[in-house]
């Protein structure tokens, strides 16, 4: 059965007064006396009204709502930026509506129509890994609601965007992994298409080159799930005796990569060192810790809203680009030999 929920209509006609008495009665005019006010706020609250918060935004052409769409919640590096952006927003008055994608894209259109019905004032988004078409995302650009994209970004939408420098990132990483030693690194990437993918490939690469070691092509997998890993089990084992690094593309494939091996007896690190990305809590607590970079989420959720919010007080549609990047700080632990003494 549907809720119903009281208006201002019901007060009314229940207290045997106008609905614009009601209204202002709510609101403490002056034209209403303090007893008035007082009798219709006391039922109010007996009868448990709540402002309706759409009709309101639809009047005020302002909700105080942002909306974020993000691929899941569970993931740490992303509850860590929502972190970031509700204690901004809730300290400037503002709520968020938070919407799960999963990796889906026609689940990430339907969230973007779905705050878009709510009249969310602005959106921050961070991209599913199958969304190719981002014409759901232009449309919000072209009908000027601000927005700003963070970590997955659309490169084809000018707006603003707050990354990690995935590039520098898997460069120091990957020189940490040769400066302990390794000369055949594996690494596990994401899809080529995503643009953290193609950053932290070439950052691998970079490296490679930085430290006279060829690339070779046959050391890269697409594989950035624990589950993808388990499907290139075998290929991954297969490798295993020619190989003394893995570079993965975040902390869980890292650490699943690392369970396998340990099973099928390679000591981490004694014979292949391992790094992920991210720092997820669960780095430090695995046997043996993971070397990993950390990406600062937090941080980055409150400079997005941030962002958001300066786009949100001006007026000015002209207003620059404004890209901001942080640098991953590397975490040096167990799963990586020390660095040898020169």
């Amino acid at each position: 059965m549907k809720p119903h929920l009281t208006s201002i209509s019901d007060i009314a006609k229940a207290l045997g007064v106008s609905a614009s008495t009601v209204s202002r009665a709510l609101k403490d005019h002056p034209d209403i006396s303090e007893a008035t006010r007082e009798k219709i706020k006391a039922f109010a609250v007996k009868v448990n009204y709540r402002p309706n918060a759409l009709a309101l935004s639809l009047k005020k052409q302002v909700s105080h709502t942002i909306g974020i769409v993000i691929p899941e919640i569970v993931h740490h590096f992303f509850s860590s930026i929502i972190s970031g952006i509700e204690d901004i927003a809730y300290s400037k008055g503002y709520r968020v509506m938070i919407c799960q994608s999963n990796e889906d894209f026609r689940r990430e259109e339907m969230n973007v129509e779905a705050l878009l019905d709510h009249r969310v004032d602005g959106l921050l988004v961070c991209t599913s890994k199958s969304t190719e078409d981002f014409s759901h995302f232009l449309s919000v650009y072209r009908s000027q609601i601000p927005m700003v994209f963070f970590d997955r970004v659309c490169k084809e939408i000018d707006t603003d965007r707050v990354i990690t420098d995935d590039f520098n990132g898997a460069r120091l990483i990957t020189s940490h992994l040769i400066e302990t030693g390794c000369r055949k690194i594996l690494h596990l990437g994401t899809q080529p298409r995503l643009h953290i993918g193609q950053e932290r490939l070439q950052g691998y690469m970079q490296a490679l080159k930085d430290n006279n070691l060829p690339f070779v092509s046959e050391l890269t997998l697409n594989c950035d799930t624990p589950q993808s890993v388990m499907e290139h089990k075998d290929i991954i084992l297969s490798m295993a005796d020619k190989i003394d690094g893995v570079f993965a593309v975040n902390d869980s494939t890292a650490i699943t990569a690392m369970h396998i091996l340990r099973e099928n007896g390679y000591r981490i690190p004694e014979d292949i060192s391992i790094a992920g990305f991210g720092d997820d809590p669960v780095a430090n607590l695995v046997f043996p810790t993971l070397t990993t970079l950390e990406q600062q989420g937090y941080h980055m959720g409150q400079e997005a809203m941030k962002l958001l919010l300066e786009r949100l007080s001006q007026t000015d549609t002209e207003l620059t680009t404004r890209v901001k990047v942080f640098q991953p700080e590397l975490k040096k632990r167990n799963s990586t030999k020390s660095i040898p003494a020169k």
